[in-house]
This record gives C-alpha cells, structure tokens and sequence, in this order.
C-alpha cells in the first residue's frame, strides 16, 4: 500500500496536513526507513507463498488485513455518506485492489526491485504533470530512459510481467487523484477506511475459492498474513506518525528510494540478481523523483 500523505510530491492523499516542521530528526529518519524496509520485506515474505496460493490469494489477504487497521484507525461512518461520498470511495475500493494485484503478480513475474520501481512511474507521473518547469521535462526525459533501459528486448524479459507493473503505476496515479477527492468530501481517514472495507469484501469471494482450490499451508498463510502487517499495517501508522514530524519534501524524498530498498530486498531475501542495465534503470527512475522533489519551491 501507498504511503499516507499528498503534497506536490507523488504520495496518496489523506487528510493530514503537511508537516511544519522543517527538519528532519533522527526518529523520523528511523520511521521512514523502517516504513520503506517494512513495505519492501513484506512484499517479499508475501511472495514465498505464490507457489501454495499464488498472488491472488497473498493480495486478498492483505486487503483483509489493511481493511481491519484502517477500519480502526478510521473509524468510517458509513451510514451518513451519501452518494457523492459513496461513487470516488467505490472507484479507490476498484483501483485499491486491482493495483495490489497487478503489482504482486509482476512481482511474481519479473521480481520485486523491477516491479516496484515500475510501479513507482504512477506518482512519479503525477508529480511532473503537475508543473510546466524544465527541470521537470529533463526529470521525464530520466525516468523514460530508465524505463527503456529496464524493458528493453531481450531473451528473458517477460512483458506480460512488465505490463502488471506499468498498470500498477496506473493505478497508484489514479489512487492519488481518486484520494484527494475522498480527502476532499469525507473528514479523516474515514474514506480510506471505507474503501478498504469494500475492497476486502470484493476480495471475499476470491479468497474463499482459493481457499477451497489451493488449501493454503500453516507457513503459507502466515507469510500471507505477514505481507498483509508488513506491507499495509505498518507502513500506513508509521506514515501518519511520520507525517506529522517530518516536512513532505522530505518525506516523498525518502519514499523515491524504496524502488532501491525493494531491489535490495529481493536479492537479499530473495536471490533475485539484477544486472548493471537493471540497476541503472532503477537509478534513473529514483533520480528523475529526487531532482523534482529536491528542485520544488514551496
């Protein structure tokens, strides 16, 4: 899941104001860190239970787990919204869970450092969008020659894999814009709460017929769970906590390294080996990220 906030720089909206101050301390270095490390190395455990219940089966279980702690965070009252409220939380519920699956399946298809940083081009789209300068066309200019570098043609590259990762992207940009429009008509985390809960409910059905087809093992469905608290419990508290320490430049700064920490994570965790042409293409998405959030004025 996405983190929690909403400025300029290409991160989900929420209610939560930005941050005044304006440096950054060491705890909020230490919770952006273990935000980023938590999301990435949950993706991975969730990953060791593809081959008992696949991708379908991992990201139903983690929208379960992300519906219950937004659900108490939010505390959503679902009786007072009224259509105008209702129509952008069904559409966040829709793209929610399609962006979860699509990216967890092009992690089981090309690995995790390549599908997170594909998925990462979603925000990072919206942030260049949203200005005219130069320095944003030449940070376009980066990320596209990364992409050409990490999906250039090649014997084993796999673009089935690398389309889930590209709709993910898709999906995290329309994830943003629908957020806003939540933040805007619900107070609170109620509206992010609320699409939750019906994503969980549409994964519902899914989940039961993968739990009758494929019969999740005790260690399958732990790291299911896992990937669930890791990856969506964690990193969204850790973010309203950081959120309000730590300035919004700096934090979306931050959050354009996690396609680096989730390529770390797979060929630590996972043995998931990338070559100098993947690495650089990785680079030149996080750097075309930090140069338009490093040349921002506020």
């Amino acid at each position: 899941m996405p983190g929690a906030s909403a400025t300029t720089t290409p991160l989900p909206t929420t209610s939560h104001g930005t941050p005044r101050q304006s440096r950054v301390g060491l705890t909020g270095i230490a919770t952006m860190a273990g935000s980023g490390l938590s999301n990435q190395t949950g993706a991975a455990i969730g990953s060791l239970a593809f081959p008992v219940i696949g991708p379908v089966g991992v990201v139903a279980v983690r929208q379960y787990v992300a519906a219950a702690v937004l659900f108490a965070v939010g505390r959503p009252r679902l009786r007072e919204f009224v259509w105008r409220q209702w129509w952008p939380v069904l559409l966040l519920a829709v793209v929610f869970g399609t962006m979860n699956l699509s990216l967890y399946t092009a992690i089981d298809r090309v690995g995790l450092g390549l599908a997170v940083t594909l998925e990462f081009l979603g925000p990072l789209s919206i942030a260049l969008a949203a200005t005219r300068r130069r320095v944003d066309a030449c940070c376009a200019l980066i990320a596209a020659a990364g992409v050409v570098t990490l999906m250039r043609p090649r014997p084993s590259a796999d673009y089935p894999g690398m389309g889930l990762g590209l709709l993910a992207a898709a999906c995290w940009a329309s994830y943003i814009l629908l957020n806003r429009t939540v933040g805007r008509r619900i107070p609170g985390a109620q509206g992010p709460a609320a699409a939750a809960g019906v994503s969980a409910l549409m994964f519902l059905p899914v989940g039961i017929v993968v739990a009758v087809r494929h019969p999740p093992t005790l260690t399958a469905a732990g790291c299911a769970v896992a990937a669930g608290v890791l990856s969506s419990a964690v990193p969204y508290l850790a973010d309203l906590f950081t959120l309000r320490r730590v300035p919004a430049p700096a934090f979306g700064l931050f959050m354009s390294v996690n396609p680096v920490l989730a390529a770390v994570v797979g060929w630590i965790g996972l043995g998931q080996r990338l070559g100098w042409a993947e690495w650089a293409g990785i680079g030149a998405v996080v750097a075309a990220n930090a140069l338009s959030i490093l040349t921002t004025r506020d």
